[in-house]
């Protein structure tokens, strides 16, 4: 396991990252709703079941988890962020939610096999050692239990962000080639690789099916350009950058998110992975 790797990534998601994905937690499940949905119907969590919501951030999933296997199961939710777990604890707190939310990292974690189901929204994409880390969560499942998860496909499929990201680039330093297989939010794109790294941390039975789906960005172009700048590749990218340069970005991605501007609000095509496996 690589331990540096591991260890940037918690202080990424303890620092403003994560206090900013806490604050804007509204916006993002306003993003995420439609495969928010697909995914818990893909995963079909069932009454008595008990579910570990794997990268539960702010506690939506693990919230919806919990409602579909009350009132004989329960779900509960595993991340690294502070700021974020903080917020999902106000939330059940605030809903009479009896949720336990563990502050750790789920690629070493000591799982015992309690639970039928282990479930994810995004949340597995920045292991170091994706390898070790799905064989780590396979310790967890419980005999019969399954592994469900949504991931990325490839970025310039991804139009939500990969068309802002190519407005702002001529406005951008120079960006370094991204390794795709780093750790982010499309190391899983290829599902070859996708595919092998499952089977090689001990998962037999496989599906993966393509989604083709959307994010909705904002009311208005207004908005969603401001929420581009807060979060996913191009918030990362412009980080640092003056206001003055923010801005003509900013402007830059209100132009091409018009041709994506609904009556809904900005809703850009998405494509993800839907997995399920099984040891």
């Amino acid at each position: 396991m690589n331990a540096e790797a591991n260890a940037q990534q918690i202080e990424y998601w303890n620092g403003p990252v994560g206090e900013r994905w806490a604050a804007l937690q509204e916006n993002i499940d306003l993003h995420l709703a439609e495969i928010t949905g697909e995914l818990i119907g893909f995963a079909a969590p069932a009454c008595g079941e008990r579910v570990l919501d794997v990268g539960c951030g702010c506690g939506t999933t693990t919230l919806l988890l919990a409602l579909k296997t009350e009132p004989d199961g329960g779900a509960s939710g595993i991340d690294i962020s502070v700021p974020m777990l903080n917020l999902a604890r106000a939330r059940a707190m605030a809903q009479n939610a009896d949720l336990a939310f563990i502050e750790a990292d789920a690629s070493t974690y000591d799982f015992q096999p309690v639970f039928d189901l282990m479930f994810s929204r995004f949340g597995i994409m920045f292991f170091a050692d994706p390898a070790a880390a799905f064989a780590n969560l396979r310790k967890g499942l419980a005999r019969g239990g399954r592994l469900t998860f949504a991931c990325w496909r490839r970025f310039e499929e991804n139009l939500w962000a990969w068309e802002a990201m190519q407005a702002a680039l001529p406005l951008l330093p120079p960006q370094e080639a991204a390794d795709p297989l780093a750790p982010g939010p499309f190391t899983f794109a290829e599902e070859a690789r996708l595919g092998r790294i499952l089977k090689s941390a001990g998962f037999a039975k496989l599906e993966i099916e393509a989604f083709d789906g959307s994010v909705n960005m904002g009311a208005s172009v207004e908005d969603a350009a401001a929420e581009a700048l807060n979060v996913g590749p191009l918030a990362r990218a412009a980080t640092g950058l003056d206001e003055a340069v923010r801005d003509r970005i900013r402007r830059a991605v209100e132009n091409v998110y018009k041709r994506h501007l609904t009556p809904a609000g900005v809703v850009a095509p998405a494509a993800c992975w839907f997995v399920r496996a099984k040891p």
